[in-house]
């Protein structure tokens, strides 16, 4: 049973839910610069979202809706900070190309993704995202593969709660 998680998915018990405190990290971001998380945490709340792949259909459905939205988040006060397992190079590309104003970060290894404990479709990386308030504890989560968009509604109304 182990070998079929790590092929197809990780074990619910390991993905981080509702009202547990997200882990500490650094990624480069999209510019090659490191952020690390500790650099906001405590300042404001975040909108961490785990997508596939840059220029793919959904994903890029999904980016360009927070890109959208983004007004609204900061409404909020909220950071949008997307993470997938391409390149910084991608990365700049994909944020220049749909003029993404939020923060990607390059996560090759899957690190952090496993930190979070983000499940896998089959063996494409999955589609989470986290609502996180100002102390870094999960306010709620949303899991789709196929529909993009509504990660950001889902976000919003989270955040309207906070």
């Amino acid at each position: 049973m182990t070998a079929f998680f790590q092929l197809f998915g990780s074990s619910a018990s390991s993905q981080i839910k509702t009202g547990d405190k997200i882990p500490s990290f650094s990624l480069q971001d999209q510019n090659g610069k490191t952020f690390q998380i500790s650099s906001v945490l405590g300042k404001q709340p975040l909108v961490i979202y785990f997508y596939p792949k840059d220029e793919t259909s959904v994903c890029t459905k999904e980016a360009c809706s927070f890109r959208d939205s983004y007004q609204d988040f900061q409404k909020y006060g909220a950071v949008v900070i997307g993470i997938s397992a391409d390149n910084v190079a991608s990365h700049q590309s994909f944020a220049t190309h749909h003029s993404l104003p939020f923060t990607l970060l390059s996560d090759p290894k899957n690190e952090v993704r496993k930190l979070f404990g983000v499940p896998k479709t089959f063996v494409i990386p999955g589609r989470v995202t986290y609502i996180v308030d100002k102390n870094g504890i999960v306010v709620h989560t949303f899991n789709s593969m196929r529909d993009g968009e509504k990660h950001v509604t889902e976000a919003l109304e989270a955040l309207r709660k906070l």
